[in-house]
């Protein structure tokens, strides 16, 4: 049996009253506060437009924070660079280039398989991707398997997810996230994940952070909310606890409309892969 990993290895993520504004001066984020431990698997929870996409982007450099308010492993990423983090979102599949004829087995030779081929043979196991598959004639859902696999082969120490398994049918999705489970297991990394989707996830994360509105209204450990099961709609304890989230954000912010700015859309990126800096349409 393998010795147990030294989570402290892994990186943190600190937010310190992190505010951001769109070029169209609606309002994004404000004054977000957040400490995520190393080695956490943290849910991101909240309602379309909540914020939830932007705060990931300013994490992983798709969009530059305000000096000072954001440190990945203690250090600012933007003056130190920002090695071993990856995000991957929704847009990946709407590249033209990605649905073009070309093969499984090139692309990922392309981000490196070749060079980790363990972690390269696991993804492809996990997520039951056919290396003879022709990029035109797969379905969204199979790309999505690609994507992942791409995004995944490389070791990551800090994992930002941005609703990526929308795509995914039931099986493939549990298989998915036993797979982060396990890496964040068995080597020091930490993962954050905006979805959705809740099947599958009642004991997936360590922490949950619940937005609206562009704030951050409350965070923590698992253990520290209180996850009673409602009996009336068979949901999960976890189910139950966001269902009721969603529900008072509902109330407390009534109407759209009020000035503040969503980018939570997928839209297409530039180049291949999505990987790079890209330019979202403001919304």
């Amino acid at each position: 049996m393998a010795p147990p990993i030294d989570k402290s290895k892994a990186p943190s993520i600190s937010v310190r009253n992190l505010s951001y504004t769109f070029p169209d001066h609606s309002l994004g984020l404000r004054n977000v506060i957040l400490e995520l431990p190393p080695g956490s698997r943290t849910l991101l929870i909240g309602a379309n437009g909540a914020g939830k996409t932007t705060l990931l982007r300013l994490l992983s450099g798709k969009r530059l924070a305000p000096s000072g308010s954001v440190f990945i492993g203690g250090v600012d990423p933007f003056k130190e660079g920002l090695e071993g983090v990856t995000y991957l979102g929704l847009e990946w599949v709407l590249n033209p280039i990605v649905r073009t004829d070309i093969g499984v087995r090139e692309l990922l030779k392309s981000v490196g398989g070749d060079h980790y081929p363990a972690r390269r043979d696991e993804l492809v196991e996990v997520l039951d991707i056919d290396l003879d598959w022709r990029m035109h004639a797969v379905s969204d859902g199979e790309r999505r398997r690609v994507q992942l696999a791409m995004g995944l082969i490389r070791p990551w120490t800090i994992l930002l997810l941005d609703e990526i398994t929308v795509d995914l049918d039931l099986l493939s999705r549990s298989n998915f996230l036993a797979f982060l489970k396990r890496e964040t297991d068995t080597r020091p990394c930490t993962i954050t994940y905006a979805t959705h989707i809740l099947d599958n996830l009642a004991t997936w994360p360590t922490h949950l952070v619940h937005m609206s509105l562009g704030k951050v209204k409350e965070w923590g450990a698992i253990t520290d909310f209180e996850l009673t099961k409602t009996a009336e709609t068979g949901n999960s304890r976890l189910g139950e606890l966001v269902l009721g989230w969603l529900k008072d954000d509902l109330s407390e912010r009534g109407p759209r409309n009020r000035g503040i700015g969503s980018e939570g859309k997928a839209y297409v990126s530039p180049g291949l892969g999505g990987y790079g800096s890209e330019k979202m349409p403001e919304s």
